[in-house]
């Protein structure tokens, strides 16, 4: 008989988690992985991860899930290894083989000249085995059904990509590409360009918009730390905003603003502002200015300023 499940105690949580997802974990049951181990209310993540992925994924805690959304428009960069000569059902090793191919011999001048034909803006079909809905349904759902449907070609754009041979038939590819675009893709048109097909056998996100493989934690790092511990890995939740114009209000100015009330000022047009308060100083949220007007898009609530703050410092209202 198995033990009955300790049950949590939620709390607020307000914050951003890097973590190194794991090979085999879907990025949702990362997400709640996380959201057990730090007790928080609230949770989500900033785009999914393949399970046969690993790498950076930005868990978002609290009042970070209200700027999750921006960042599924971030670069993205992932370190991959595609095997030569195999083409698979899904594009990676987790598919049925459905066709192989000798690997011709591949010289560094004919390597280059792929890497440049690749490189810049490119059209892709999404694949089959993925979460691209049609009909409100995903296509890895279909794919599951044995039923292939149309899919519009996208254009992507491949900022940078260095390709080179690690091995029989092992090539690994390192690439910085806009959202939207599919490795696995990628992977398999770079196979075809070459005359012999390929398909992932190695999957790495390395990099999404400002944060780096390198500031991540593991799952099993999180667990190992005290709970204090695992909450100073929290980013604040302006992490998630790096490219925004930044503008700070009065404790009057502040206190209408979350109201939802305009406010004007000698600030520069934009689309992205980043919202703060100066007494106490503290993220009040998004907007963007139009004619010297701030208007607010996504506004904190005082009751998530003050866990925030985490202090009886008075809140703007």
């Amino acid at each position: 008989m198995n033990a009955p499940r300790t049950r949590v105690q939620r709390r607020p949580v307000h914050g951003v988690l890097l973590l190194d997802k794991p090979l085999g974990f879907s990025s949702n049951d990362a997400l709640q992985k996380a959201k057990w181990l730090l007790r928080a209310e609230k949770a989500g993540h900033t785009g999914t991860l393949d399970p046969m992925a690993t790498g950076v994924l930005p868990l978002c805690f609290g009042a970070a899930t209200k700027f999750s959304q921006l960042h599924l428009d971030a670069d993205k960069s992932y370190d991959a290894v595609a095997q030569l000569g195999v083409r698979t059902a899904s594009g990676d090793s987790e598919g049925e083989v459905i066709a192989r191919c000798d690997v011709p011999a591949i010289t560094p001048e004919r390597l280059a000249q792929v890497q440049a034909q690749f490189t810049g803006e490119i059209v892709q079909v999404p694949p089959m085995h993925s979460a691209l809905k049609k009909d409100g349904k995903a296509l890895y759902e279909y794919a599951r059904a044995g039923i292939e449907v149309e899919r519009e070609p996208r254009r992507v754009r491949i900022f940078e990509l260095q390709l080179s041979l690690v091995g029989p038939a092992l090539l690994k590819i390192v690439a910085r590409v806009s959202k939207g675009t599919y490795i696995r893709t990628l992977g398999e048109d770079i196979g075809a360009a070459l005359g012999c097909g390929a398909h992932l056998v190695s999957l790495r996100r390395i990099a999404t918009g400002p944060f780096d493989v390198n500031q991540c934690i593991t799952l099993g790092e999180l667990e190992a730390l005290n709970e204090s511990d695992r909450q100073a890995r929290l980013l604040r939740v302006e992490s998630l905003l790096p490219g925004h114009e930044r503008v700070t209000l009065g404790p009057d100015d502040a206190g209408r603003f979350l109201s939802g009330l305009r406010r004007r000022g000698a600030w520069r047009d934009t689309e992205q502002a980043v919202v703060f308060g100066d007494a106490p100083r503290a993220l009040l949220g998004t907007a963007h200015v139009k004619a010297g007007e701030l208007i607010p898009t996504r506004l904190l609530s005082p009751i998530e300023i003050q866990q925030i703050l985490g202090s009886e410092e008075p809140v703007p209202v």
